[in-house]
């Protein structure tokens, strides 16, 4: 025997690592697509209240119960929720782009490890 193993050589956790990793990306884009999704709805909701007139009622729920908001602090609110929005956002991208450079060091280190072993095995076999 050359003592080369023809098992792929990754040791224990390399594979699970890139798994993780995988798992992780996809949590930060499903929170950034939720995230996504409130800015739209809020912009939607500001949008509408620009359309009403000043003198406009608003009713906010609480609870189970509708209560009378003045438009200006219904508006003041949604906006202040569109900037919370918007900062959950950019803290999703940033996110975002460390897990995928995390995937593709990891990724790129698998690729390396692949490479020396399918020289070894090229190596051994014209040794033989």
């Amino acid at each position: 025997s050359s003592g080369i193993n023809a098992e792929w050589p990754l040791r224990p956790g390399e594979r699970e690592k890139l798994q993780v990793l995988t798992k992780e990306y996809q949590k930060h884009i499903s929170t950034r697509q939720q995230f996504d999704a409130q800015l739209n709805e809020n912009n939607l909701v500001l949008s509408e209240f620009n359309r009403l007139k000043p003198s406009a009622e608003v009713y906010k729920l609480v609870g189970p119960v509708l209560v009378k908001q003045e438009l200006t602090e219904a508006v003041s609110t949604v906006k202040k929720r569109i900037g919370f929005i918007k900062g959950e956002l950019e803290r999703c991208d940033r996110n975002i782009s460390s897990s995928e450079d995390k995937q593709n060091q990891c990724k790129d280190s698998l690729t390396k490890i692949q490479q020396q072993y399918q020289q070894k095995l090229q190596a051994a076999a014209a040794a033989k």
